[in-house]
């Protein structure tokens, strides 16, 4: 039997500038969602509203990603109470 090494970086997530895993997916859609939101509405209303509104929109949706980054990257609901799961099998 052979035994190999085991690169131990391999079962960490993915890092870029920051942003870990799922997140960078998340930081990437934020920020060209808020550049498309901002160039439609400054082409339908007037540039400096949508320059304003695609800082406005991408910061703010990229802030909320870095928020939900740091409850980690296996965010779980936790619930309280007391739950009972009826046995629906019949002998």
């Amino acid at each position: 039997m052979e035994r190999f090494l085991i690169y131990k970086g391999l079962q960490q997530p993915l890092s870029y500038k920051g942003l870990k895993g799922k997140y960078i997916g998340w930081g990437i859609g934020s920020l060209a969602s808020g550049i498309f939101t901002g160039g439609l509405l400054g082409a339908i209303f007037n540039m400096y509203l949508g320059i304003f509104l695609s800082l406005a929109l991408g910061g703010g949706m990229f802030w909320y990603t870095l928020y939900r980054q740091k409850k980690g990257l296996h965010d779980k609901r936790r619930e309280t109470g007391v739950f009972v799961h009826q046995n629906k099998i019949r002998l």
